[in-house]
């Protein structure tokens, strides 16, 4: 194929994708009380969310809405990322892709579903209630509610990737398995240092819970980093 034959077929998979994810989008849009009830059963009734501009709910909903869709259409992205390079790959290396695009997704996908059911709602109860003085009331914006959710969700589940980006890095020879586990203190101190950031909680309770998958994830990084 010629370089613009190739372009065409890029241009047919980007098409697909955009079809794909807006279709998506616009139920998400007409199922607003499912999808909301999703994105507000972290928060416990007693946190009062409020609205502080005249279009903000509306953008809101189309925001999530957008965000819904690209979450439920990501499968047939990647699908189609994979259908594109693999005309260029041998049997071995699809191989090797699929496992890491699949991997990859579900990771993401796991560190997602632990931020949802564990590190925002802890964190939201504890920033939703905390008061300098009892003469100040918090009154949580809507924006500010949808925007830390978002936020956390995508850098959990980055963090999330740890093992797949340890394994690449074994690949090309940055990282060692020897140099992982003479590290490995240092690491869980950073993990440490990082699930305080995200949680800002005093409890160990709730420190332990966000930061033990993490040191998981870190250990059973090393074992596939092969040398």
């Amino acid at each position: 194929m010629t370089f613009w034959d190739h372009l065409d077929v890029l241009r047919a998979s980007i098409m697909r994708c955009l079809v794909i994810v807006t279709a998506l989008t616009i139920i998400a849009f007409i199922f607003k009380d499912e999808v909301f009830d999703i994105v507000m059963a972290p928060k416990e009734g007693h946190i009062r969310l409020i609205n502080t501009g005249l279009a903000t709910q509306f953008v809101t909903h189309v925001t999530v809405s957008i965000y819904t869709g690209l979450l439920a259409g990501l499968p047939y992205i990647l699908y189609e990322v994979f259908r594109f390079i693999s005309p260029a790959l041998y049997n071995s290396e699809k191989r090797v892709v699929t496992w890491v695009v699949l991997s990859s997704y579900f990771l993401f996908m796991a560190g997602v579903a632990f931020n949802y059911f564990a590190v925002f709602p802890t964190t939201i109860t504890f920033l939703g209630n905390y008061q300098v003085d009892t003469q100040i009331e918090n009154l949580i914006s809507l924006e500010s509610y949808i925007d830390t959710l978002l936020i956390m969700s995508i850098t959990l589940g980055l963090v999330f990737e740890i093992p797949i980006l340890s394994w690449m890095l074994g690949k090309i020879g940055l990282v060692k398995k020897d140099m992982m586990r003479e590290y490995r203190r240092h690491a869980i101190v950073a993990i440490l240092i990082i699930a305080a950031m995200v949680t800002p909680t005093s409890d160990a309770f709730t420190l332990a819970i966000v930061s033990l998958p993490m040191i998981l994830l870190y250990e059973f990084s090393i074992l596939l980093v092969h040398k």
